[in-house]
């Protein structure tokens, strides 16, 4: 099951969070239920709760503010669409574009996503020396496309949860 984005008192996108936390923070009255799924429900004794798509917390939360999306090897993949940077396929691993032996981090400008085989043959090189092209360049995404990256939504999903987030550059929603 997709996670469910949380949204602070004030609407503002906080975080995405397990099924199963979502229900928790309603059934606490700490949050509510601003979109659920429309055909499905969690039932328990004497309870029935909307699956949750988008909760909103009771009380705001003060949140240091965020200028950079946390990096990861599952972000890279989202943010490529799982698509290989170099052959279009798709993409299930992590290239370093400097690699790391060489002194390349783990950074957004620095990765993207990759099949096995297009990893395995550019081996310890850089895109140029191994003769290979990228078909797109790496961008860092900003924390909120993070969030709607996170979510892992396609298509008419994440449009309707895009109307939650605000205007989110270098980030379009991908279709179905």
């Amino acid at each position: 099951m997709r996670n469910t984005l949380v949204l602070n008192a004030s609407y503002e996108p906080l975080t995405t969070v397990s099924l199963q936390r979502a229900v928790v923070l309603v059934l606490q009255d700490k949050a509510v239920v601003e979109q659920a799924h429309p055909l499905r429900s969690i039932r328990g004794t004497g309870v029935a709760v909307p699956v949750p798509r988008v909760i909103r917390l009771q009380r705001y939360v003060r949140v240091p503010f965020r200028q950079q999306a946390p990096w990861s090897r599952r972000g890279v993949l989202a943010r490529d669409q799982h698509l290989c940077a170099y052959c279009g396929r798709r993409g299930t691993t992590v290239d370093h574009l400097q690699p790391k032996s060489r002194g390349g981090a783990d950074s957004w400008l620095n990765t993207v996503a990759a099949c096995a085989e297009d990893n395995q043959r550019k081996a310890d090189r850089t895109p140029e020396q191994a003769g290979m092209k990228l078909l797109r360049r790496p961008f860092e995404p900003t924390p909120q496309a993070s969030l709607m990256l996170a979510l892992g939504l396609r298509g008419s999903e994440a449009r309707e949860l895009a109307d939650w987030l605000p205007p989110v550059q270098g980030l379009s929603v991908p279709a179905a």
